[in-house]
């Protein structure tokens, strides 16, 4: 099994070009099944997630090739309907499926998703609004069954709560429903505004109506078309945080500020100093981190894929800091293996009591999730001498080529067996 050796503590500096959304490629990909024309995507970051979405979509019949930088999904004999556990099962995305196969074909057979061991990521939002657009379902040992004999018909629907994934199937879904449909209490995550310019640019009839509201009309005839997905900003966060972590000087270049003005205003707080330009943001690391208290929330808030990083930094404030996980229930997994490092966190439900003015101990570490793993990396940089990352198949799902990124800008870091 592979691990990373990272050798710290040294100051990076240089430049960092981030690369496509995972969070935005993966619905995108789904939602290439309501087209039988082509569709052309640039920009897909190449990371694990990616990959099993791409198996998915072959698996369900999608023919799929790569043509110079673009990847070309032509369906027009897509006609399988059955999305299996063994593909399903490493990532939660592959729920995506379920909402464009039924809008397509009127029934459907998904197993129930997997991903990262945070949290419990109840589909039943998914269902319930899936059955007021006339889906009719049975979970039978790990598949969901689902059929919608009368096709999907637009309706008005309230989530009960903001979830991307269900907004994200139900936008997808409701572009082939009869009538109009109304979806109310959205999730308005960059990623889903980006599908929703994807969609539109098929063919599809989507408005935003409020704040957090759409209004879809369902339509018969969809579009060849081209797509660029939008840069990955919680890769982008990631970096801006190393980047203070290691006291460091770095250029993140393919983004759009706005995007992720809520991160860039948390750390100016904390004490980089920061220059925007149109595509690109400098970020300059202080050896003053000042502490803050944090909660991560639904997008504009503070992002729960952030939060495992923002820990790191927050470690080596000159005060104590709270972090509030508002988002998921499991999500304080890397804290056992910060306070090995040395570390002084201690978890109460969903608060995390941070404490400051720590210096990072190298260590032998295990990570346990996605953004856990890249948090180890980050305190790694920060500790003098070498420390090792078991089990970083997780990072392989959400980075593309973290280690090249990283060596590029000076950080001592290999990748072993």
């Amino acid at each position: 099994m592979q691990k990373l050796e990272v050798f710290g503590a040294n100051k990076l500096r240089g430049q960092i070009k981030i690369s496509g959304s995972k969070n935005a490629s993966l619905p995108i990909l789904a939602a290439t099944l309501l087209s039988k024309k082509k569709v052309y995507l640039k920009n897909l970051p190449k990371v694990k997630d990616i990959e099993t979405m791409i198996n998915l979509l072959q698996s369900l019949g999608s023919k799929i090739k790569f043509e110079k930088k673009n990847l070309v999904i032509d369906n027009h004999k897509q006609n399988k309907k059955f999305a299996s556990y063994s593909l399903v099962k490493t990532m939660r995305a592959g729920i995506l499926v379920l909402g464009p196969l039924l809008a397509k074909f009127g029934n459907a057979k998904v197993s129930l998703p997997g991903g990262c061991a945070i949290g419990s990521r109840p589909v039943n939002i998914h269902l319930d609004a899936l059955s007021r657009l006339g889906v009719r379902y049975k979970i039978v040992q790990g598949y969901i069954y689902a059929t919608a004999p009368k096709g999907l018909v637009g309706t008005n629907i309230n989530f009960s709560k903001i979830s991307v994934g269900a907004t994200e199937n139900l936008i997808i879904a409701a572009c082939l429903a009869k009538g109009t449909t109304t979806l109310n209490n959205c999730a308005i995550e960059p990623e889903i505004k980006d599908l929703v310019n994807f969609l539109i640019k098929l063919g599809c009839k989507i408005k935003w109506t409020a704040k957090r509201s759409l209004k879809i009309l369902g339509v018969e005839q969809l579009n060849q078309i081209t797509y660029s997905v939008m840069f990955d900003r919680i890769e982008a966060g990631t970096y801006l945080i190393a980047a203070v972590v290691t006291e460091g000087d770095l250029k993140i270049k393919n983004i759009i500020p706005q995007i992720i003005q809520t991160e860039i205003n948390l750390l100016k707080k904390i004490g980089a100093k920061i220059i925007m330009k149109k595509n690109e943001i400098r970020i300059i690391g202080s050896k003053k981190i000042r502490n803050l208290n944090i909660r991560t929330a639904p997008y504009p808030g503070f992002p729960t894929d952030l939060q495992a990083q923002i820990m790191v930094l927050l470690c080596k404030a000159n005060k104590n800091s709270l972090i509030k996980e508002d988002i998921f229930e499991n999500r304080f997994m890397h804290v056992a293996e910060l306070n090995r490092m040395g570390a002084r966190v201690s978890i109460s439900g969903n608060k995390a009591f941070v404490k400051g003015k720590t210096t990072f101990a190298p260590a032998e570490l295990m990570a346990t999730d996605l953004r856990a793993s890249v948090s180890l990396i980050l305190a790694a940089l920060s500790a003098k001498g070498k420390s090792v990352i078991n089990r970083i198949y997780h990072l392989d799902r959400g980075y593309e080529h973290i280690e090249k990124k990283l060596r590029k800008v000076g950080a001592k870091i290999r990748r072993i067996n």
